[in-house]
């Protein structure tokens, strides 16, 4: 019988799911949608949209509760600045899930999981600074022809095996 078990199981234990549905709220939040399975998708979907209707509602509270469920910093600043600003007029329903069909490997039921209206994934690439080449010197310039020299003669080593 399945006492005080609120839930799908997902054959994991209550730590291991907890951390499963961290992360895929998560990985939406940021990337915008994710490829998932079904039950897994139920499941969130409700957490989720209940975390977005409480950053629209509450100010400086909703960011300490979020904290507390998705302990990701960067994370709950997106769900506060961006997403429920989008959400403002809509009562509920922020989150569609389209069905994509079995997965080939063992058949589960696989579905996409997205926002109803557009939100832009995060890009993590920082711009890329640009490194300084170092002076060569007449020091660096002897050791690179000692190199040069070592790396001719393991070549003609080579060819004298052959």
């Amino acid at each position: 019988m399945r006492k005080r078990i609120f839930g799908r199981r997902l054959k994991r234990d209550r730590n291991q799911r907890k951390a499963l549905f961290r992360s895929l709220m998560g990985s939406l939040v940021l990337y915008g949608k994710i490829k998932t399975t079904e039950a897994k998708a139920k499941s969130i979907k409700g957490e989720l949209e209940k975390m977005v209707t409480l950053a629209k509602s509450k100010g400086e509270d909703a960011r300490n509760l979020l904290v507390s469920r998705l302990s990701n910093e960067r994370v709950v600043e997106r769900i506060i600045l961006e997403i429920a600003p989008k959400f403002a007029t809509r009562p509920g329903g922020y989150i569609r899930i389209v069905k994509m069909g079995p997965r080939l490997k063992d058949g589960a039921r696989m579905v996409l999981m997205s926002w109803v209206e557009e939100v832009l994934p995060v890009s993590f690439r920082e711009p890329k600074r640009k490194v300084a080449k170092p002076a060569t010197t007449e020091a660096t310039e002897k050791t690179s022809a000692k190199t040069a020299r070592k790396q001719s003669k393991t070549v003609v080593a080579r060819k004298r095996n052959k």
